[in-house]
């Protein structure tokens, strides 16, 4: 999530009933209405920023109107991180959950706000040392394989998602969900809708997945390379944990400078300080004690296939009119991108 604004026109809620609910909750600081802004990066759930009489909260909601199957669901998000909050992964502390469409229109749930810095470039060029670039992407990485780490079980989440065969259940999930999204076709899309499932590798290790973890998803300290929260939870599930690797490594093969996704093929990573994809993946190997990961590719080409999806997915609701940020149809149309680079993955991995 990047940058505050007005509430678009699709996602306006009367801030006064939502005040009245949320003080009868017993929140702090809603004996008026709050003051409601909406985030613009994101594009999924909407989210804004609730001030109060000294006081901050995040609200992330579902959007109107009619919903693709199991996407949107803030009620996973929010037990996912109240789940957390019990261990070292860093996630904001959520105070309530509303499932009750009255109030504002849909389900939705209030976390604390956590104040800090959201860098969405990859390149981090408001970092200003090499030192920090490189602390920074280690932070992460880190932070990655602790999640990774969590005994899901002890911490309640047995039941938060079917345990055996992730991918290949992805890989159908998201196949039902383009096609149900499609508003052209995607030639690379088919190909690897046919690909994949015949490609998985013979590894079902099981952790929690966070499913979009990536750097603009974090909330970084003001001034260290330290990751004070993992936001936007709404794809966790139990799964495999190289998806999540892949798809945090996904910039390493998208060009810098392409709308709406940026990567960081033609930046020079030595200069600015950035860690190779190599070495990224070795240091997730050293933190998780995996010794290699021999089908890195494959994990490579399902994460584009799966991010073409949610794309896919996000152009849609563009033109339905009730997606949850402005530059939605830009992203949509990264789709046919993702699914090339996708398949040119595929192909280095072995056709």
């Amino acid at each position: 999530m990047a940058g505050l604004g007005p509430v678009t026109a699709a996602h306006r809620f009367d801030a006064a009933r939502l005040g009245a609910y949320l003080n009868a909750a017993g929140l702090e600081g809603f004996e008026q209405a709050p003051e409601v802004r909406q985030f613009q990066g994101g594009q999924s759930n909407p989210t804004f920023l609730l001030t109060t009489d000294g006081r901050r909260y995040v609200l992330r909601k579902k959007p109107p109107g009619a919903l693709l199957p199991s996407a949107h669901l803030v009620e996973r998000e929010y037990r996912v991180m109240k789940a957390l909050a019990a261990t070292d992964v860093p996630v904001p502390k959520v105070q309530l959950l509303c499932e009750d469409p009255d109030v504002i229109g849909t389900a939705f749930f209030v976390m604390d706000h956590v104040a800090g810095r959201i860098l969405p470039d990859p390149a981090v060029p408001e970092v200003e040392t090499r030192d920090e670039r490189k602390a920074l992407y280690d932070a992460m990485t880190e932070c990655l394989a602790r999640l990774h780490k969590v005994d899901w079980q002890a911490i309640g989440l047995a039941d938060f998602g079917k345990p055996q065969h992730y991918v290949a259940r992805q890989i159908d999930r998201w196949t039902r969900q383009y096609h149900a999204a499609k508003t052209e076709e995607i030639p690379a899309m088919n190909r690897l809708i046919g690909w994949l499932p015949e490609n998985l590798p013979d590894d079902e290790t099981v952790t929690i997945a966070h499913g979009d973890f990536r750097l603009d998803n974090l909330i970084i300290h003001n001034d260290r390379a330290e990751v004070l929260a993992v936001l936007d939870w709404e794809l966790a599930t139990l799964g495999h944990p190289l998806g999540d690797l892949a798809y945090m490594c996904m910039p390493y093969r998208m060009p810098a400078g392409t709308p709406g996704l940026r990567g960081l093929i033609g930046v020079d990573l030595a200069a600015l300080g950035i860690p190779s994809e190599a070495e990224t993946v070795a240091a997730y190997c050293r933190h998780t004690g995996r010794k290699s990961i021999p089908d890195f590719d494959f994990y490579m080409a399902f994460s584009m296939f799966r991010l073409a999806s949610i794309c896919q997915g996000v152009y849609a609701r563009a033109l339905q009119g009730n997606a949850s940020s402005e530059n939605a149809a830009q992203i949509g149309r990264m789709a046919p991108v993702l699914a090339e680079a996708g398949w040119r993955t595929a192909k280095r991995f072995g056709i």
